[in-house]
């Protein structure tokens, strides 16, 4: 017999036992699966250890690069393009995180996460097999495309699993393992470039990832309420134009920063203006898709016209940007400047790792205990402008205690942020629209990790390509200057004096970046200010009671309309309805809410008969709860204002 599945329905036709004590009165008892609440202990332990194995995959994966770009650099001789291995990864991060949303809905769980484990292994592998730059950066994109997933679906399953008060505590054990692989990819792949060499560092991975899959597949078994679709659905649900249009003018945006700082080719030459143009083009045509046209956009536009969610993103945006750029372009200032070997250089995040994870859990466990989260935003939210401030006051002879625990505050603060910021979005949004707005916020976290290496990157070619040129005005001078820029292993090569000025150049452009950094966290502690606080068990309670209420009133709209069904049928012979109560169920006389409060979720608004709410469905995620079926039309729209002069309203689903 077929071992049963996530996506199997909740309640199998035709399967009953009669119970115990309903035996005598002959009340049959229908036999379910058991719910995301309901799973044994060690099922759910099986299942944490799965999903965070491969969360902790993907973020090792996010800083595994930056240490060993000097000797991918030096070997495809092109370290002005070795920004690319980041932003690749990142871009399809970005663009395909808030497709797995859907794919958890409509695959299930356990599908959507395996998909995630299959690109990312399989990517990681090409990274390991590739010749030269080009097939790098692309095998780094694929990568890209189920690490997205592997964050993702990680924050799905948990958030099914737990109540929003305790999400909080797991959640931040959760990105322990997030903290721990971005701080351990920096050493681990300096100290196996070092030893086996760069390739080595990619393919060992591989019996992780394998382990990661046979965990979730073996343990993620448990249902949630909805309608699973088969392939050809899936495929009619994804939002191409959207996802498209994203790509496009994220890449030529990169593209463009690529070729007219990082090249530094001229405003003049085609490479330069055509992907700016593009990119121009192609973002106002995002827009317009996401607002105008898809049905099921991977931007939820409904989320702009609410406070929290909006800052929240912005907040994410900032936050994600600082901490890429510090990330990326911090071990190089001991492998470049202060000459030390790629492992070494690596070591320099392990404080940023440690600190990651003790903020995570910090903050997820003073939201258990207080139920709150304002105040320790307002107070540990600054540390991550005092952590870029320290780092950018870095000397070549600085002490080993700036050295090493400069980058601390700034790991810490910044792991506070993001742990209060979900659970403040999640707590300010009903539960309907609890998913569409963690995608709203992950979509922009994903694109300020990508602008943050793309803008950094820039700015640092920028600058070092200037402070060269002012320090070498040899007859050789433009070709030094171009073996510089694209080989960082070449300084060690060079003449004492000739060294001196490349590292003081090197030392300068990272100081730019550095700043650059520092002005982001600030900002993005100035967003949080306005964000309202909310009480985590009142909010939860609110939410469980318009869900309640929902429930009770779709219960009561199926009864009335099945009732006026019949009523209709026996009185002229012909059902009014043109489809049968079996194969259309029934929908709830509730439109979606509005926009919420400060004081907490929006409530549900009655509509009246003869009404149908507009067709586009805003969620790319299930139901942050477990509790929600995207396939409604009640539910899946309502990221989305019902406009007042949509008309004919039917109950029956499609």
């Amino acid at each position: 017999m077929a071992e049963p599945t996530e996506r199997d329905p909740l309640i199998k036709k035709g399967t009953v036992s009669t119970s115990a004590d309903g035996a005598s009165r002959g009340e049959p008892e229908i036999k379910r699966r058991l719910g995301p609440l309901e799973i044994s202990a060690s099922n759910r332990r099986g299942i944490l250890a799965g999903i965070w194995l491969g969360t902790f995959l993907g973020s090792l994966n996010l800083t595994l690069v930056p240490t060993m770009m000097p000797s991918i650099s030096s070997e495809f001789q092109k370290f002005h393009q070795a920004s690319w291995l980041g932003t690749a990864y990142l871009l399809a991060t970005c663009t395909f995180t808030p497709l797995y949303g859907r794919l958890s809905n409509v695959m299930g769980r356990r599908g959507a996460n395996n998909t995630a484990i299959a690109f990312a292994a399989i990517g990681t592998i090409m990274c390991g097999l590739s010749r030269n730059m080009e097939s790098l950066i692309a095998a780094r994109f694929l990568a890209g495309i189920g690490g997205g997933g592997l964050f993702t679906t990680s924050t799905i399953i948990v958030s099914d699993m737990y109540t929003l008060r305790n999400r909080g505590l797991v959640q931040g054990v959760a990105s322990c393992f997030n903290g721990l692989g971005m701080g351990l990819g920096g050493p681990f792949g300096g100290l196996i470039t070092d030893l086996l060499g760069w390739r080595a560092a990619f393919l060992l991975q591989i019996p992780l990832f394998v382990l990661a899959l046979i965990l979730t597949q073996y343990n993620i078994r448990y249902v949630t309420p909805g309608k699973s679709k088969g392939t050809m659905e899936v495929l009619k649900r994804i939002d191409y134009f959207g996802s498209l249009t994203l790509l496009v003018a994220i890449g030529s945006l990169l593209f463009f920063l690529s070729t007219r700082y990082n090249e530094s080719l001229p405003w003049s030459e085609a490479r330069v203006i055509t992907p700016l143009i593009l990119a121009i083009i192609f973002f106002l045509g995002f827009l317009g898709v996401e607002l105008f046209v898809a049905k099921e956009p991977v931007l939820a536009p409904g989320m702009l016209q609410q406070k929290v969610p909006v800052l929240v993103s912005a907040s994410n945006f900032l936050v994600g940007a600082c901490n890429f750029s510090v990330t990326y372009f911090f071990p190089m200032w001991f492998q470049v400047v202060t000459l030390q070997s790629a492992s070494t250089a690596g070591m320099h995040l392990m404080p940023n790792s440690v600190s990651m994870s003790t903020g995570s859990l910090f903050a997820g466990w003073m939201m258990h205990r207080t139920g709150r989260y304002k105040r320790i935003n307002l107070i540990f939210g600054i540390f991550p402008f005092i952590g870029t401030t320290l780092i950018s006051r870095l000397r070549e002879d600085s002490g080993p205690v700036q050295s090493w625990l400069s980058i601390i505050p700034l790991g810490f603060g910044n792991a506070v942020v993001l742990q209060t910021m979900l659970i403040a979005l999640l707590s300010h949004l009903p539960e309907s629209h609890m998913a569409v707005g963690t995608g709203f916020g992950q979509l922009f976290r994903g694109l300020g990790q990508v602008s943050g290496v793309a803008i950094s990157s820039a700015i640092f070619q920028s600058r070092l390509d200037a402070e060269l040129r002012k320090r070498f005005h040899t007859p050789d001078a433009e070709n030094l200057i171009l073996q510089i820029r694209r080989n960082s292993n070449y300084i060690r090569e060079l003449l004492p004096e000739q060294q001196g000025y490349a590292r003081d150049s090197y030392a300068l452009a990272l100081k730019t970046v550095y700043i650059f950094a520092s002005c982001l966290t600030l900002s993005a502690y100035l967003v949080r200010l306005p964000i309202p606080d909310q009480d985590l068990d009142k909010a939860h309670a609110r939410r469980r009671a318009q869900a309640e209420a929902r429930r009770n009133s779709t219960a009561e709209a199926g009864t009335t309309n099945a009732n006026a069904v019949a009523s209709t049928s026996n009185s002229t012979g012909v059902p009014t309805n043109t489809e049968s109560a079996e194969s259309s169920p029934t929908e709830t006389e509730t439109e979606p809410e509005g926009p919420a409060t400060e004081g907490g979720p929006a409530t549900p608004r009655p509509i009246a008969a003869g009404r149908r709410p507009h067709r586009r469905r805003m969620s790319t995620f299930e139901s942050m709860d477990g509790t929600m079926d995207l396939e409604s039309d009640r539910i899946g729209g309502s990221a989305r204002d019902v406009p007042s002069s949509v008309e004919g309203r039917s109950l029956t689903s499609r």
